[in-house]
């Protein structure tokens, strides 16, 4: 299994935005316009990118469909995001252009709903498993936690084809990823993970590489901000 390197994108009302405590802040890289980020990424080399609807996320609207749909038409695969929370959101974005949607952490509170969208949409969808202090703790619209350790278990009878697993925590802090939680949910999931969060060098990257059943990290701010060399990240492992 080879490894990934996946630049990502996240975007409110159109423009490139980022996730903090005190809530979404816009991103004034590449003056503010996902397409023209996307385009960097691309002619870098990227052959995915992680794009994120934020107001789908936080209001359930999915505003950004069009952003999604240019993104694809520049030849990369999209791995689309948003707290989805449905097979007919996944549909839609699957029908803006995205290969693979990010089924949000927020299904794993509504299991049968969760069972039936893995089960449609196969190896288009993945299942974020966003963790924080030992918990499953979706962000967006939907409140609600599960621990950790039963919630993974009871994945291993769901047989998702991949997961994205986020340490919360550590978004946008460049503090490097959480290796024991990656490896945990690869362990006791039994399926390829992508992790994000932290990832703020190649470092970071190798290793994430070098943890088992680990096929990709998603780097956010690190690539948006060029803190991270990205053309230098994917040659490293091309």
């Amino acid at each position: 299994m080879g490894f990934e390197v996946i630049p990502a994108i996240d975007v409110a009302d159109g423009r490139l935005a980022r996730f903090t405590p005190d809530g979404l802040v816009p991103i004034e890289a590449f003056g503010g316009e996902p397409v023209a980020a996307a385009e960097a990424f691309a002619a870098a080399g990227a052959p995915r990118i992680h794009v994120v609807d934020m107001d789908l996320a936080f209001t359930g609207d999915a505003r950004n469909l069009g952003i999604v749909r240019s993104i694809a038409e520049l030849g990369v695969a999209v791995q689309a995001s948003g707290g989805v929370t449905s097979r007919v959101d996944a549909e839609r974005l699957i029908s803006a252009g995205a290969d693979r949607v990010v089924l949000g952490s927020a299904m794993l509170l509504a299991r049968p709903l969760l069972a039936e969208a893995l089960r449609a949409l196969g190896s288009r969808a993945a299942l974020a498993i966003e963790v924080e202090g030992g918990f499953v703790s979706p962000r967006g619209r939907v409140v609600g936690r599960l621990p950790l350790g039963p919630t993974l278990v009871w994945l291993q009878a769901a047989h998702p084809v991949r997961c994205l697993v986020t340490a919360v925590e550590r978004v946008g802090a460049g503090e490097g990823p959480d290796l024991g939680v990656v490896a945990a949910v690869a362990e006791t999931v039994g399926c390829p993970v992508v992790a994000a969060g932290g990832i703020a060098s190649i470092g970071d990257l190798r290793a994430l590489a070098g943890v088992p059943g680990v096929e990709g990290g998603v780097v956010g701010r690190a690539a948006l901000e060029g803190t991270l060399d990205l053309g230098a990240a994917l040659a490293a492992f091309a």
